[in-house]
């Protein structure tokens, strides 16, 4: 079930994760100070983010939201120019060098991974800390599973000085304590680390590459009508075969929205999907729950799901999006498709979230999709209101935008082509789950000499196989 329910680790791993190694050892407890070369934060350059680039010209910002535990995202990446990145050059980052989240909310304090080649030149800003280690003495790859296993997590929140918007200072770092085993196991632990971590980073890229292929389905056929002018110039539409194409007329209609395909209909959001519709979820209960700060801002599966009592929030089940209204998660693209609870659960979050579900015969993905369309969003932003920085969508207004929804047949098609899309990537999540949870179980006992791992080979290499 993943990160959502209980995971089981395999029998063969779970019996040797439970069996002592005989003795343990003793590695010896350093201060991170004494093994790192560079300890830095950097700074928003003069001007904040109105000043960043459209596009890249040479350098990158690196912020939290591009932090996340063993991975780096490009997701909201920002560019800097020449005359900036030259006066955060103490903040310049390399190759290999770890990110460490110092502020933020629950979900992003303390988040760390390392820094992939294909972001430089960057620099970090005031909300990230760059540790460069003492390569002779700590390898980057240890300190990260040291850094991002959930007893560390623990640790780095004591040393919270910042309430509940968290935060750490450069000397609170140079404080941590960390056992420190020979650099050979080091690099087995090293090694083993980046086998789990590339295979979920290689289901990451799959999944990212199915939802694209998805959106530009549904770009195609519902927004640019490709099959359709294709039809009309006397052409076979691309990318289809020719019983998929029959069912798409050769025509167009005019309509409040100008042109759409003959047999089709316009209609308001609210007309075809059900915003924040009713669920069954009495208050007390205790219920899957989603934080606004762990709704993905890209990819639709949340980066973790807690529990709680039901008090005040939108409730949810499988089927449904989630849209984040409150500026800037909004902008930041905060959006979710739910296929990751049990079967007849219902969930609940944050109030911050508009829900969205379709009425037949548009299929439940179709909403989610939608959502990631920029010109949605841009509608979606366009209806805020409020004061400034906490502006948030009007739902009245949102269910104003126009769609053009197609006949029974086309939305029955575009069910069967990316229902299997949508449920892969559920299973590549579901893989990505259980690795962390095996990665999870197994580092705390390598870093504590708990486990050897050359004793434990085939158990582990068998788990993640």
């Amino acid at each position: 079930m993943g990160k959502f329910g209980a995971v089981s680790v395999p029998s063969a791993m779970r019996s040797d994760l439970m069996r002592e190694t005989g003795q343990q050892q003793e590695w010896p407890v350093v201060r991170l100070a004494d093994i790192a070369t560079k300890i830095r934060s950097g700074a928003t350059p003069r001007g904040g983010a109105e000043t960043y680039l459209a596009k890249r010209k040479r350098h990158a910002l690196l912020r939290s939201q591009n932090v996340l535990d063993h991975r780096f995202t490009e997701a909201g990446l920002a560019f800097i120019s020449d005359s900036q990145a030259d006066e955060l050059k103490g903040a310049a980052v390399q190759e290999g060098d770890i990110l460490l989240n110092i502020t933020g909310d629950g979900a992003t304090f303390g988040r760390a991974c390392l820094v992939p080649k294909k972001v430089l030149p960057a620099c970090v800003n005031q909300h990230v800390v760059l540790i460069r280690t003492d390569k002779t003495r700590c390898r980057s790859e240890y300190l990260l599973a040291w850094l991002t296993q959930p007893s560390t997590k623990a640790y780095i929140e004591s040393f919270n000085a910042g309430g509940s918007r968290r935060a750490i200072t450069k000397g609170h770092i140079e404080s941590f304590q960390l056992p420190l085993p020979p650099i050979a196991v080091q690099k087995e632990i090293s090694d083993l680390a980046s086998s789990i971590n590339n295979r979920i980073e290689l289901l990451t890229e799959t999944n990212a590459t199915l939802e694209r292929i998805a959106m530009t389905l549904f770009k195609a056929w519902f927004i640019d009508f490709n099959p359709v002018l294709a039809k009309a110039e006397g052409l076979l539409p691309e990318g289809i075969d020719a019983a998929t194409a029959a069912i798409f007329p050769a025509a167009f209609t005019e309509s409040p929205m100008g042109k759409i395909p003959d047999g089709w209909s316009t209609r308001r959001l609210d007309e075809c999907c059900d915003l924040n519709p009713r669920r069954d979820l009495r208050k007390g209960t205790l219920a899957p729950y989603l934080e606004m700060a762990n709704a993905p801002t890209e990819g639709h599966r949340p980066e973790k799901l807690g529990t709680r009592e039901l008090s005040s929030g939108t409730k949810f089940v499988n089927g449904d999006t989630l849209l984040a209204k409150i500026t800037p998660c909004l902008e930041n693209g905060k959006t979710a498709f739910v296929d990751f609870l049990p079967d007849a659960v219902t969930a609940w979050g944050s109030t911050e979230f508009i829900v969205m579900c379709p009425r037949p015969p548009l299929p439940p993905y179709w909403a989610y999709l939608l959502a990631r369309l920029p010109a949605f969003r841009a509608f979606a932003i366009q209806s805020m209101t409020g004061t400034s920085g906490r502006q948030r969508v009007d739902v009245g207004r949102l269910g104003q935008f126009m769609v053009a929804v197609p006949d029974q047949q086309v939305a029955k098609v575009f069910a069967q082509i990316v229902g299997p899309m949508q449920r892969k990537i559920a299973a590549n999540a579901e893989t990505m789950d259980s690795l962390a949870a095996i990665r999870d179980a197994i580092f705390p006992r390598l870093i504590s000499g708990a486990l050897s791992l050359p004793e434990h080979a085939e158990a582990i290499e068998g788990a993640i196989a």
